[in-house]
């Protein structure tokens, strides 16, 4: 895949170490203090390609995204024991619901247990419900059935969590969950994935594209995409989309895929 480079910051040591997030999620950034360009989550594997006090400047594993993101969200890796599978979930302080949270992890994020109990996984971030865990390895996830667990969550550029997505988040999200490697943003994904379909016919699992946008097909007549124009994620009609998004500035689709 290709990388999307950004500029490396002249004050941070140049290096290349192994490393893993170690929280709930980080934003990843065009420069130390610049804009959100995507999100990490929770157990993700990078290499620290430089560091400083405040910043670390990293390359994420499953795509190959660099830049940069807050040095205390970085550490050792471990060896995982468990994905979450739900789309969001709590790490509680003690094994019940009724004990306070600690933090909040969005599907896709990977935790090693280091205790358990009936009903929970105890990790370094607190106990985990063990209905929101799959353990490792996990069976590839159908994609259309990991996109609708993100329903009804608010549209955020370059998100990548139950909290806040984007397009090419939610897109993402669905296909390496399924095993299917994927880029970050949208016109890597339109360069990469799958071949184009030359007729109007559409099936569950191709993605859609218009420039800086795309949706996945759930149904013949169906797909689901993460828009400003609903601020969420929503599921609906194929032509009304295309309609409507041509018609409010969007363009055209520019190319259906087939994986």
């Amino acid at each position: 895949m290709t990388d999307r480079r950004v500029d490396p910051d002249p004050t941070v040591a140049r290096s290349e170490t192994p490393g893993q997030v170690i929280v709930a999620h980080v934003d990843l950034c065009a420069s130390p203090k610049g804009a959100r360009d995507r999100q990490l989550l929770l157990g993700e594997a990078v290499t620290v390609l430089g560091k400083s006090r405040q910043h670390s400047y990293v390359r994420a594993e499953k795509d190959g995204y660099i830049g940069y993101v807050s040095s205390s969200s970085i550490g050792a890796p471990v060896v995982h024991t468990h994905l979450v599978t739900a789309a969001a979930t709590h790490a509680y302080t003690g094994p019940s619901i009724k004990s306070a949270d600690l933090a909040n992890l969005s599907f896709g994020a990977k935790i090693r247990a280091i205790g358990a109990t009936r009903d929970f996984v105890e990790t370094n971030l607190g106990h985990i419900p063990k209905q929101a865990l799959t353990e490792l390895p996990a069976p590839p996830l159908n994609p259309i059935e990991t996109a609708r667990l993100f329903f009804g969550t608010p549209y955020l550029w370059g998100g990548n969590t139950r909290a806040g997505i984007d397009c090419s988040g939610l897109v993402q999200a669905a296909l390496l969950a399924a095993g299917v490697p994927c880029p970050g943003d949208s016109d890597q994904q339109e360069m990469q994935l799958g071949h184009p379909v030359s007729d109007n016919s559409y099936r569950p699992g191709d993605v859609i594209f218009w420039k800086g946008h795309e949706a996945l097909v759930t149904s013949a007549t169906h797909m689901i995409h993460a828009n400003a124009y609903h601020m969420c994620v929503v599921e609906e009609p194929i032509l009304a989309a295309i309609n409507r998004i041509s018609e409010t500035g969007g363009g055209p689709v520019t190319a259906h895929k087939r994986l």
